[in-house]
């Protein structure tokens, strides 16, 4: 039923504010709509909603992610635009912080404002 339906992502914070900074500013997400009760961004032809939430606990975990297809471009621009990008112990992860899966795939880790987990990856697939 919900094959062929749009999907929504949702991602809690606690500053509309700031997260509007973040995703709009830094990571150059265009804003569809922001209201006391959301920001609406359209991420890649998929929407993705940005709530305030009190209380907010980050969870240690990524809760949105973008596949790219050059992931070193990706993250010296990011980089380039203040984003820090993630240190896990146990991972090997080379000088950018990206981490090269078994299979191919490489990913690296940003936080927001928040602390919510945020991911670049490109799938082994796209490597040329």
């Amino acid at each position: 039923m919900l094959a062929d339906a749009p999907f929504i992502g949702f991602i809690p914070v606690r500053d509309l504010a700031a997260a509007r900074a973040f995703y709009a500013g830094t990571l150059g997400l265009r804003v569809v709509a922001d209201t006391p009760f959301a920001l609406v961004l359209d991420a890649g032809g998929t929407m993705l909603r940005v709530t305030p939430v009190p209380g907010l606990d980050a969870r240690p975990f990524t809760v949105a992610g973008w596949n790219v297809p050059d992931i070193d471009a990706a993250v010296r621009a990011l980089a380039g635009r203040g984003v820090q990008f993630n240190r896990y112990d146990g991972m090997t992860q080379d000088e950018q912080g990206i981490w090269a899966a078994p299979g191919g795939d490489r990913v690296a880790w940003f936080t927001d404002p928040d602390g919510n987990t945020l991911s670049v990856s490109q799938p082994s697939s796209s490597r040329r």
